[in-house]
């Protein structure tokens, strides 16, 4: 990408990318604490831009320029303090602002935690909210390594805030975690050896969602054959079709208000992960856009 192309995401000029008149808007959270294995995620924001820069803008599946409708880049969020409570305060601050001047916020991680907050954002804007996880991991941990804001405790909290939860693409969990689910659960799992070789679970995902729904999409929950750069990485996981066949389903069956990609370690020269994820997000904006068409 010639270097005179804006550093934002897609490379969009000023006039499709100025906050006032974007309806979509990027918010780099490059938040690395509590992860535990892998690290890098607060590379990500960047590298994830950058290979979105490189995208062609014209989507081959619904023929359409979902840019046209406005996509504002935002600086990286900072934080004055990095203590995972001081964080959730940073990002529900932000994250209420932008939601409040009717924006579609699409947040980069930076690592998983950041998601609690984003959804307490939205949920003070938006009744009978519902989140759907792609992920590995389950992350209902009562608590991680000495905090409650761990990124492996991350769904837990916000089950505490909302039952209305769908998990997708599950095959790694704790015994504890385990002890939970059996319990009294109220969330939805669909485990990733039950997606294998079908979409039939797809429409059961729609049924188990309200209306309005918060995405937090872990780049874990991918199969690693397409998606290694990850800190936690599991065997098995969902392919790029099956993803976006999900994706387009519930962005044309429901209302999704607001969406976060955690987790990701960009890994250099190997670049196909970091344009995997920019593709998908140019996706979910494209789905969104299909509705009102």
């Amino acid at each position: 990408m010639p270097s005179f192309y804006p550093f934002n995401f897609g490379g969009l000029p000023e006039e499709f990318s100025e906050l006032e008149n974007s309806r979509y808007v990027v918010l780099p959270i490059p938040y690395e604490i509590t992860t535990t294995y892998g690290k890098g995620t607060k590379k990500a924001p960047k590298a994830i831009i950058e290979a979105s820069r490189n995208m062609e803008l014209y989507d081959e599946e619904l023929f359409s320029r979902p840019y046209l409708k406005g996509i504002c880049t935002l600086d990286d969020l900072l934080f004055e303090s990095i203590l995972p409570e001081d964080m959730v305060e940073t990002v529900f601050e932000c994250a209420s602002d932008f939601i409040s001047k009717g924006k579609t916020l699409i947040s980069l991680g930076g690592e998983h935690s950041i998601s609690y907050p984003l959804f307490l954002a939205h949920s003070k804007f938006y009744e009978d909210l519902g989140v759907l996880q792609i992920d590995a991991h389950l992350d209902l941990r009562e608590s991680y390594e000495g905090t409650p804001f761990s990124h492996a405790s991350v769904m837990r909290r916000i089950y505490d805030k909302c039952k209305n939860v769908v998990q997708v693409g599950i095959r790694s969990l704790s015994e504890e975690e385990g002890e939970f689910i059996k319990s009294d659960y109220k969330g939805k799992i669909f485990w990733a050896k039950e997606c294998y070789g079908n979409i039939d679970w797809i429409e059961k995902v729609l049924e188990s969602l309200p209306q309005n729904v918060y995405l937090t999409f872990d780049v874990d929950g991918l199969d690693p054959s397409i998606m290694p750069s990850t800190g936690t990485p599991e065997p098995g996981g969902i392919n790029y079709y099956d993803s976006l066949h999900l994706l387009r389903r519930v962005a044309n069956k429901k209302n999704i208000v607001g969406m976060d990609f955690t987790e990701f370690i960009p890994s250099p020269p190997f670049v196909s992960p970091d344009f995997l994820i920019g593709k998908i997000i140019y996706k979910m904006i494209g789905y969104i856009e299909e509705k009102s068409r």
